[in-house]
């Protein structure tokens, strides 16, 4: 299955989105910006590189655009800065530093020096986990923990919060990509003035196989 179809068949996956009038605006303005060298807001240098290349293997230029040339991790990163709630910001940047601890125990560098095919790597060593690695991932947490520390975090093993962070950044992706006026009006099925109501037809035959544009 390639990687449209794939996005036909996810709904909103990120539907957790505080989806509101400030959240679209910024969605269409990090769309808009120039594609220059980007310098994040929210995240740490390394990790807002890390971001990009993450979203680089979950969402490429293939014949329809990639997250890099749609600025998805400017996006993320803006609404991380600007709009998410503490808590989600927090476990967010646990979450980004977790999975620069994982990249340096499996390739020895780091993330910033990561390249295109190592990412492909870790993402698919995470994403591509079967369901018992991914308990495997999880339970790594706990079982590393010293219970003595004051400061636990980084005693722990980051499979855990490294696989639930690179959830998040395809869900928050995916849900971003869908989202562009460019994706919305050119790729998936776009009707700027809905017609008949029609409760129970086949996608197949009304949108030609593609989701509808929200």
């Amino acid at each position: 299955m390639n990687r449209r179809q794939v996005l036909k068949n996810l709904g909103l996956g990120a539907g957790f989105l505080v989806v509101g009038p400030s959240t679209i605006s910024l969605l269409q303005s990090c769309v808009n910006e120039p594609k220059y060298d980007w310098e994040p807001t929210f995240l740490s240098g390394g990790n807002g590189f890390a971001l990009q290349e993450i979203l680089d293997v979950i969402l490429p230029k293939t014949d329809t655009p990639g997250a890099r040339e749609l600025n998805i991790a400017n996006f993320i990163d803006a609404y991380m800065d600007q709009i998410a709630p503490e808590e989600r910001k927090e476990e967010f940047n646990n979450g980004a530093n977790a999975f620069g601890r994982a990249f340096e125990n499996e390739f020895d560098k780091d993330p910033g020096k990561g390249s295109k095919e190592e990412y492909e790597a870790i993402v698919a060593k995470y994403l591509k986990a079967t369901p018992e690695e991914q308990e495997r991932f999880v339970k790594r947490n706990t079982e590393t923990q010293d219970p003595m520390d004051q400061d636990p975090k980084e005693d722990l093993s980051p499979d855990g919060d490294a696989f639930s962070y690179l959830k998040n950044v395809r869900d928050l992706g995916i849900w971003a990509w869908k989202n562009t006026e460019q994706i919305g009006e050119n790729v998936l099925w776009y009707d700027p003035i809905p017609g008949q109501y029609i409760p129970c037809g086949s996608v197949e035959e009304l949108g030609n196989g593609r989701a509808m544009s929200l």
